[in-house]
């Protein structure tokens, strides 16, 4: 089987492509590299991918590119390139989530469609939803996004509306707060990571009591592929771990495991923040066979893991240059 994966040296398309081509799969992985954060920590999500002969990557902005080629064949397709993050979605910033969210997908959509690919699977976002009033939030609640960045979700979700009605299959799935090893250096859990691990203080939005549906890599990967592969799934699904948590919780936790206490500075929450997410997985989990499998307490000490090496490859890379390391 062969699949084409957008964004994937990004946290979740880098895991994703990984477990894809160790179960025999062809991969082609598309990556532009954008700089939202380093493209160096991009190209170290690749790292175990060089020298698999089942991956090629090809460097390219989707908006603008030819994807005959890499659509050559009708693979399966995960469109999972995006400009993330809400708060850099607002102002000028909102240019560029409208070319590599907006833009890119339809590109993406109006290739596959003229490839012949069966199905597109492609990330959407709980983001989408905005503040809501009724819990657990299912597929058919209102979504009144928040912030630009769940309104270019949203409009992904309405495009591959029109592109179903022309025959192509789209499955978008709305994320709830994705964690695990690799995750992006502007997010909550890796930044509490972080500031646990390195001595600094942790800089809170808001004071502690909004709460997330957190979900593990692995389980939301695993969501991805079944999507790919089931019978005939909804338009859309919620994928969430099942284990809502509130940010003072998480950070009660991390302390625990790493033993540490970590000092928290209490800052005014941000705009587009909303106070609760929780997912009903009951589509996913009856139409795809899929449940959520780590925990939150074994995902958090899974991402500590990757953060030490992380920490202690950069201080042995130090020592060996000849530089002081503290």
């Amino acid at each position: 089987m062969r699949a084409v994966i957008t964004g994937v040296a990004g946290f979740i398309g880098s895991h994703l492509a990984e477990l894809l081509t160790a179960d025999g799969w062809s991969v082609t992985g598309i990556d532009a590299f954008t700089p939202y954060y380093s493209p160096a920590d991009k190209e170290a999500n690749l790292a175990g991918l060089q020298h698999e002969p089942g991956f090629d990557l090809v460097r390219a902005d989707l908006a603008t590119t030819d994807l005959r080629r890499v659509l050559a064949g009708r693979p399966s397709v995960f469109h999972l390139a995006a400009q993330p993050g809400v708060r850099q979605s607002f102002g000028e910033g909102f240019d560029r989530y409208v070319h590599d969210n907006v833009l890119a997908t339809q590109r993406v959509f109006e290739a596959a469609l003229e490839a012949g690919c069966r199905r597109v699977v492609y990330a959407s976002s709980s983001s989408v939803y905005g503040e809501a009033s009724h819990f657990p939030m299912n597929e058919s609640a209102p979504t009144l996004p928040r912030s630009p960045y769940g309104v270019t979700k949203r409009t992904c979700e309405h495009l591959a509306g029109v592109y179903r009605g022309l025959g192509l299959e789209t499955v978008g799935l709305r994320y709830f707060t994705v964690y695990g090893p690799r995750q992006r250096p502007d997010m909550a859990i890796r930044r509490i990571c972080e500031a646990a691990l390195g001595g600094t203080g942790y800089r809170l939005f808001g004071d502690g009591t909004a709460s997330r549906d957190f979900t593990y890599v692995h389980d939301a990967v695993s969501a991805t592929i079944r999507a790919a592969v089931a019978r005939n799934p909804s338009p859309v699904l919620n994928i969430g771990g099942g284990e809502e948590a509130t940010m003072a919780h998480v950070i009660s936790l991390i302390e625990r495991l790493t033993g540490e206490r970590l000092p928290v500075e209490i800052t005014a929450a941000q705009a587009g923040d909303v106070s609760r997410t929780v997912a009903d997985t009951s589509s996913a989990r009856r139409e795809l066979g899929w449940a959520p499998e780590v925990g939150l307490a074994e995902g958090l000490r899974a991402e500590l893991h990757w953060v030490a090496t992380r920490h202690a490859t950069a201080a042995g890379a130090l020592a060996t240059s000849g530089k002081r390391v503290a």
